[in-house]
């Protein structure tokens, strides 16, 4: 994981320090990429130990289109009690979003929500004077892994979450804005993902798995290998209450990359469960806590 490592070396000593929304300063720079060659291992963070469940659970979470924090407490602990906390309870409860919740745990239409029911309006004639509007939703996943298998060298395997006319109606705006999937003449299937805003610290590493595991997944389905992952950063940023840490994790001399497991058997998107994934011979340094910015 030196391609990241060397990303984070790099905001934390050319960037800017500059305000934000979260009223924590970050140091930031605009634009950068890094490639991921998951023929080489399975890109999980090393120099400090990966929620890996955490990872997993939020993926299989938006690949089912849920917008409920609930329903992701119940994949990753078994359980909606209240007590068991997720990565988005924090913007579950923030004051800005709560008065527009419709239940608890409501998040809106995120990520996941935008992947398998994006919303889509037509006019349909009633009479010849008037005009309705009906809508539909549109499965990105679906016609996504259709697209692959059945013309794998189009340019248009694209998977969207920035919905412009839905932004207000989400508990965050996406950060991973987009996707683009790449099939090459030797059946290896790539991903390039583009985020607009990139937590360096905490976020990216998450990132970086999640696509490169959505990657191997859909690779499977459609009876490809993998290729790359390329992650394209917009505000690349270390929060200032977080630079200790990054220090720290710079310390740390990475370790060999594990491999990814998926249950060989699994030929659909949706049928994946936690216990068909797995990392082997995954070993890394231990937690550094750092604070979420909400």
């Amino acid at each position: 994981m030196k391609t990241y490592l060397n990303a984070l070396q790099e905001v934390l000593e050319r960037g800017e320090v500059r305000e934000d929304r979260t009223s924590v300063g970050t140091i930031s720079i605009f634009g950068m990429q890094q490639r991921y060659d998951l023929r080489n291992g399975f890109p999980a963070m090393t120099t400090k130990k990966l929620a890996w469940r955490s990872v997993v659970s939020e993926l299989l979470w938006f690949i089912e289109g849920s917008g409920d924090e609930r329903r992701l407490a119940e994949i990753l602990h078994g359980t909606r009690d209240e007590t068991k906390r997720t990565i988005w309870s924090p913007n579950r409860d923030a004051d800005y979003w709560k008065p527009q919740a419709q239940y608890e745990g409501d998040l809106g239409r995120v990520y996941g929500v935008q992947w398998r029911y994006w919303n889509k309006w037509r006019q349909t004639p009633e009479s010849e004077l008037h005009w309705d509007v009906d809508t539909f939703s549109i499965d990105q996943i679906e016609e996504l892994i259709e697209g692959i298998k059945n013309d794998p060298f189009s340019r248009r395997h694209i998977l969207s979450a920035w919905n412009v006319g839905e932004l207000d109606q989400m508990a965050l705006p996406p950060c991973h804005v987009m996707s683009q999937f790449y099939v090459s003449k030797t059946g290896e299937l790539s991903c390039q993902m583009y985020q607009r805003s990139c937590d360096m610290f905490l976020g990216v590493p998450f990132n970086i798995a999640s696509y490169s595991l959505l990657t191997h997944m859909i690779a499977q389905v459609c009876g490809l290998q993998v290729g790359e992952f390329v992650h394209t950063l917009g505000d690349a940023h270390i929060y200032l209450n977080h630079v200790d840490q990054v220090k720290e994790q710079l310390a740390r001399e990475p370790l060999p990359l594990p491999t990814l497991w998926l249950n060989p058997e699994k030929k659909h998107i949706d049928h994946f469960t936690m216990d068909d994934i797995r990392l082997d011979g995954y070993e890394s340094h231990g937690t550094i806590k750092a604070e979420m910015a909400v």
